[in-house]
């Protein structure tokens, strides 16, 4: 054999894997019997068939069979090439696609195949150094990604440092926001050097913070603006602790926590006083909704009831003898199941499931005796029925006249044609009896 190496090509391994196949019949050939064989120098050998198409279909089948493992050879020697396999991955691989060439059920030139996958292991230690080389280069790029990152976190820290000592409270405080914002964005250093940077960015971010606090604790007026804040909350809880539309001022209630968390500390002694007043609206009001909803789960307990008592009626009709008085008693029953109120997601969800099982059985009785009875599928398959007789009959008249002329060829294709037919018509013949039955 050639020692030049016949991989496929690397930029159209396809095209590659069907230049090594080149005529089918070359490699392959499609028996009598329907089985198709594929030639190798050890000889012939059986690769499977492909029942219910033509000898060509059958070919081109197994043909694209190999086609694929080909392409599979030229696609590895490509990665290793390029060096995207570490070598022992590589051999691994090697490994892995001559066994499955072995025992490949395809047609093409096998022995070609398997000699370029022969050629993969010395191929792997030729381009052992583009392996390592790009190996490298993705050191290169941690490293440099390192390096940005250490910058970009340099900044943030040092820009926090220069605002400690801010009195520019609301800017300075919505910018420290966007700084941390850009920290939690930014890739993560070593510990060590992650630590320490943060250990400095926070220390900033809590001095600052911790002299804002004081400020606005200092402010009387501040105090004063919360308190009037946090009054008219409670007033509208107040209000709202009576109100029985659940949903609507239980959301209410949220935006209303929402805006007591939104005015920021007042007095301490004063915030008490207005969160024990804004509590007790509130735990009134959920407290009767709590009392609404435990009335709501006994009717909803008292329907899951109902509904368990009814699955085993809808149940008894499996097995189905009788698909008419089947659906009609289904149908009656669901009748009764829809009626029934309220009952909890969850606990009815299986007993749905239960439901539309026996609903799924008639369904698929109903399309299968539809399809049954559908007297244009029946005539179709009478037509195939009739059409194979005559060919039959047709094929045996011309045997019966080549004979008789002494053209023995002619006689036994026209013998083998109709023999075949037979073989459709006992499958048509099946079809067709079972659209009876």
């Amino acid at each position: 054999m050639d020692a030049t190496p016949h991989l496929p090509s690397e930029n159209n391994p396809i095209s590659a894997a069907s230049a090594l196949i080149g005529d089918p019949s070359q490699f392959g050939r499609v028996g009598e019997d329907g089985l198709v064989y594929v030639r190798t120098p050890e000889g012939e050998r059986s690769v499977g068939s492909y029942p219910g198409k033509t000898a060509e279909e059958a070919l081109t089948y197994f043909v694209r069979k190999f086609e694929a493992a080909a392409s599979e050879v030229a696609l590895l020697a490509a990665r290793i090439k390029n060096g995207a396999l570490v070598p022992s991955d590589a051999h691994e691989a090697v490994n892995k696609l001559r066994e499955q060439i072995k025992n490949l059920n395809g047609v093409g030139d096998l022995a070609t195949l398997a000699a370029s996958v022969d050629q993969l292991p010395s191929l792997i230690e030729d381009h052992r150094a583009a392996y390592q080389e790009r190996k490298d280069l993705e050191s290169a790029v941690r490293e440099a990604k390192r390096a940005a990152t250490l910058l970009e976190k340099e900044k943030l820290v040092a820009e926090a440092e220069s605002l400690a000592l801010s009195e520019s409270w609301k800017s300075t405080s919505e910018r420290l926001k966007k700084l941390m914002d850009d920290w939690k964005a930014a890739p993560r250093l070593d510990k060590t050097t992650d630590t320490e940077l943060w250990k400095r960015f926070s220390a900033s971010r809590n001095k600052f913070d911790k002299r804002r606090r004081t400020h606005f604790a200092s402010l009387e007026g501040a105090n004063a603006e919360v308190a009037a804040k946090k009054e008219a909350i409670v007033a509208e809880a107040e209000k709202l602790a009576t109100s029985k539309e659940w949903l609507n001022t239980a959301r209410r209630y949220k935006e209303l926590m929402d805006a007591w968390k939104a005015s920021g500390r007042g007095k301490q002694n004063v915030d008490a006083k207005l969160w024990a007043r804004f509590k007790a609206a509130q735990d009134q009001f959920f407290a009767a909704k709590n009392e609404d909803m435990g009335k709501r789960t006994e009717t909803m307990a008292a329907n899951l009831i109902k509904r368990e008592e009814l699955i085993p009626q809808i149940e008894a009709i499996l097995p189905i003898s009788d698909l008419q008085t089947a659906k009609k008693t289904f149908r009656a029953l669901m009748e009764q199941w829809n009626k029934i109120g309220m009952t909890e997601r969850a606990k009815r969800a299986a007993l749905d499931a239960r439901v539309e099982k026996v609903e799924a059985e008639i369904h698929a009785l109903n399309e299968e005796f539809s399809r049954r009875t559908d007297p244009t599928a029946i005539a179709r398959a009478n037509d195939v029925v009739q059409g194979l007789i005559k060919a039959i009959a047709d094929y045996e008249s011309a045997a019966d006249k080549a004979e008789a002329a002494g053209n023995a060829a002619k006689a036994k294709v026209a013998r083998e044609a109709a023999a075949a037919r037979k073989v459709w018509l006992e499958e048509a013949q099946k079809g067709l009896a079972d659209f009876k039955a």
